[in-house]
């Protein structure tokens, strides 16, 4: 089969289209062929390995797992015996970031991993890139204790991540402020949310609304900028580590205090997860934004986007050939 395979840490060029074994499903996995996948974050920082600790899972020196990309949607062509949840012709999308897989025509997937369905209202494309950005932040969202009635800030409401948050905590009942460029305010003022800052026109440390929780999605804050704004007992997540790793020291320290504090939730995504998206899905309160196409061929080219800072929303991987 065709996949998209890196045999060593880099940049983009590292990665190359070749041909490699089609898998074969164990008694509890299902086969999957691909049809769209995505390019993203995770993608990006694994193939990279920009942050050292990414290679504790993935190779020290050389990556274990030569096939990245882990959200998907496809059909299941095979199953193994023991498979009860699903059958050959299912429609399915989810997310795996333990094994990857997804920039290839075919993947397995264990049947109780995070894998569902596809929401009978939603084409392959639209599906693929519901579970990267919307599990990130339902985990943060989580953490938080967010439940609804809340004041949220979301920085970074352009990203796959940020888009996906708005979306989410207006569904729970939030007031909701997001932060975004000029060029997106229209955009994300179209997701719902009740206040749109554009960081290029105004300072947003000068609001005069306190919140319960403040997200940065995209790791260009910090706890000290947005410390003022949070309410007594108020909560800090960003997605990435900060300045000399601080987010995971103030996670560490600032709880202790039991005041204004840092969160820096471990990541995961289980089947649950994905059942709850693709509920939101299904009833019309989440949808992700599309960035740009590109078949599978193309991929060095999509992760140069993915990492140029100016994608909005997300960035889909045609792995399947038009019939």
């Amino acid at each position: 089969m065709k996949a998209a395979v890196y045999k060593k840490y880099g940049p983009p060029e590292v990665v190359q289209i070749a041909e490699i074994p089609k898998p074969v499903p164990k008694e509890n996995e299902i086969l999957i062929q691909v049809h769209t996948a995505t390019v993203n974050r995770t993608d990006c920082g694994f193939r990279s390995a920009e942050y050292v600790i990414s290679r504790l899972f993935s190779g020290l020196w050389n990556p274990k797992l030569p096939v990245l990309g882990n959200e998907f949607c496809g059909e299941i062509s095979a199953i193994g015996k023991n498979v009860k949840l699903f059958k050959t012709g299912d429609r399915v999308f989810g997310y795996n970031d333990k094994t990857f897989g997804a920039h290839a025509e075919y993947l397995l997937m264990d049947e109780n991993a995070a894998v569902a369905t596809v929401p009978e209202n939603l084409d392959f494309a639209t599906c693929a890139a519901l579970t990267e950005g919307a599990h990130y932040a339902l985990r943060d969202i989580r953490a938080a204790k967010i439940t609804g009635g809340q004041n949220i800030m979301v920085y970074g409401a352009t990203g796959a991540i940020g888009s996906a948050a708005v979306q989410i905590l207006k569904a729970m009942g939030n007031f909701v402020v997001a932060v975004c460029n000029s060029q997106n305010v229209e955009l994300i003022r179209a997701l719902g949310v009740d206040i749109v800052v554009d960081y290029q026109k105004e300072d947003f440390t000068k609001l005069q609304h306190r919140f319960h929780f403040i997200f940065d999605s995209v790791g260009k804050t910090s706890f000290g900028a947005c410390k003022p704004l949070l309410l007594e007992k108020g909560i800090y997540i960003s997605t990435e580590l900060g300045k000399n790793w601080q987010n995971i020291f103030l996670a560490l320290i600032t709880p202790l205090f039991g005041g204004k504090k840092v969160l820096f939730p471990i990541p995961t995504c289980t089947k649950d997860d994905i059942l709850y998206i693709k509920d939101l899905a299904e009833k019309g309160k989440f949808k992700p934004l599309i960035d740009s196409e590109y078949p599978l061929e193309n991929i060095v080219e999509a992760y140069k986007h993915a990492e140029s800072g100016t994608k909005v929303g997300n960035i889909l991987l045609h792995v399947k050939a038009e019939e």
